[in-house]
């Protein structure tokens, strides 16, 4: 859910220096970290927080954490996101191919009528509900291998860029598995903690997951269903109009100046106030339009875009312009070869 709001974790930035705890020498430029978490003096403060505001069992918690593993290779792909370190003309390709088109036309197929009723419910295009979790899962193909205990206990504790964040994601993990009665050993994301065919974080899953199927257990991770649901009523929630266009090509001209260009703000200027700056749509929209602007790197050269509303919201999901361009240029391909059955 990927994250953007709490969902977002592309944008976060390489730290120079990582916390580490109970690390014994064993050579010269080498150690070995203990796998106890509990002895963490942060996670002693978490868990002390953790009994008195929520009511957790102390040695519960330190029974928990004491399994849970520190992970370099969690904080060095959390310091790496393709968001930060790829180009528009590098990143596109990663989702734009066959294999992904049609793994959507897949599995819009086998999900037809859930789509569909997810669609008329919440108002989000079947396509985009389908290239979102084509972008995150591979369609459920790919949620993750990390345990997310482990993910989180490494981001919460031993990565101090976002260790706010994470310890705030940590103590939804543990609400979240205690009011779905399930063990925190139980579940495996990505390598920040996202979970299921959609990638939520906890706080996500907390507040817009949804039981679509009626079963009595919001299952984002086995129940393709739950997780239509869950997605389309994340973008209704975070503003997404329904029958609005996403985004439209625009260019440049030659004395085009403007300090707003890839600014992930509501879109706030119009398309006339754009205009002035010497951006312009190539197809028509009303002048009063309030869109955002985007300049990407693309194979033949620089690209212009005009973000409105509905592409605003993409980026609720993941805050990177070039994730909601993947997106929207997927569910239209998608799309397209769904018209062709």
């Amino acid at each position: 859910m990927h994250l953007k709001n709490s969902f977002s974790i592309s944008v976060f930035k390489r730290t120079a220096r990582l916390a580490s705890f109970a690390c014994l020498p064993l050579l010269v430029g080498s150690a070995v970290c203990s796998a106890d978490y509990s002895q963490h003096p942060e996670a002693k403060k978490f868990i002390s927080e953790m009994v008195a505001k929520n009511g957790f069992s102390r040695t519960e918690l330190v029974g928990w954490l004491e399994k849970a593993e520190k992970k370099q290779s969690i904080i060095d792909a959390i310091s790496r996101p393709a968001e930060q370190s790829k180009t528009w003309k590098e990143y596109r390709p990663i989702f734009m191919v066959p294999t992904r088109i049609e793994g959507g036309v897949k599995f819009w197929r086998e999900n037809r009528s859930e789509l569909e009723r997810a669609e008329a419910q919440f108002g989000v295009p079947a396509e985009v509900i389908v290239a979102i979790i084509g972008v995150e899962t591979g369609y459920g193909k790919n949620m993750g291998g990390y345990n997310v205990l482990d993910a989180l206990t490494t981001l919460a504790f031993d990565y101090p860029a976002r260790a706010p964040f994470f310890r705030s994601e940590l103590e939804n993990y543990f609400l979240l598995t205690r009011e779905q009665k399930h063990s925190p050993l139980d579940f495996k994301g990505s390598y920040a903690g996202a979970m299921g065919y959609g990638q939520f974080m906890p706080s996500s899953y907390r507040k817009w997951a949804v039981d679509f199927s009626g079963d009595g257990f919001t299952d984002i991770w086995k129940t393709p269903s739950d997780a239509i649901g869950s997605v389309a009523n994340y973008f209704k929630e975070h503003g997404w109009k329904t029958g609005e266009p996403v985004t439209v090509e625009a260019h440049a001209s030659d004395n085009m100046k403007s300090e707003q260009l890839n600014s992930i703000v509501p879109p706030n200027q119009t398309v006339d106030q754009w205009r002035e700056q010497g951006i312009n749509p190539i197809s028509w929209l009303p002048p009063t339009t309030r869109v955002i602007a985007f300049q990407f790197e693309g194979v033949n050269g620089p690209e212009y875009w005009f973000g409105l509303q509905n592409f605003y919201t993409i980026t609720r999901y993941n805050r990177s312009p070039m994730y909601a361009m993947a997106v929207y240029q997927l569910s239209q391909s998608i799309k397209v070869e769904m018209g062709k059955i």
